[in-house]
């Protein structure tokens, strides 16, 4: 959800706010560490790296954005910004290659979310406006995507067959 919401902004459909702030340190930031704590006790080397890195993301990410507003800090240029978005998106396509042996739905979060966070780095290398509204309709998809993924997952397992299908490769 957290990702669906800061992309509705960055497709230009609304400023950036204490919601979407809130969100991300919260439901983003927090609810995504607990989870990878959570994976770490199920012996889930995947699932904890995924959950705790981008539950990290999001906790930088709103220190990115606050710490300048309250003086704490120079706000980054758009380069620096395209370098932090680029080793995201490093980072995201070697998750990406993991997720070859897991299931066809995380393989589209993952190369949605690679897909992202470059051309969130490229619209921040070159300023150009229309690519970082591009990538907003990305990450729209790319949050939708994981929402669909984690109630398929639930769902099934509550009813204990496949109502939603994810793809599973194993």
């Amino acid at each position: 959800m957290t990702t669906v919401l800061l992309n509705i902004h960055n497709a230009g459909l609304f400023p950036i706010n204490s919601m979407i702030l809130a969100m991300g340190i919260f439901y983003g930031g927090l609810g995504q560490i607990i989870a990878g704590i959570m994976e770490w006790k199920k012996n889930n080397t995947f699932g904890t790296t995924a959950f705790t890195s981008y539950g990290l993301f999001w906790l930088s990410f709103v220190g990115l954005s606050v710490m300048p507003e309250i003086g704490w800090a120079e706000a980054s240029s758009s380069i620096a910004m395209a370098c932090y978005l680029f080793m995201w998106g490093l980072f995201t396509l070697g998750l990406f290659i993991g997720t070859l042996r897991i299931s066809r739905a995380l393989q589209v979060i993952f190369a949605s979310l690679t897909a992202l966070f470059w051309l969130l780095a490229l619209g921040n290398f070159t300023g150009n406006a229309s690519t970082l509204v591009f990538s907003g309709y990305v990450g729209i998809f790319c949050g939708l995507s994981a929402i669909y993924t984690a109630l398929a997952q639930v769902l099934n397992e509550l009813y204990r067959k496949e109502l939603l299908p994810i793809g599973s490769v194993e």
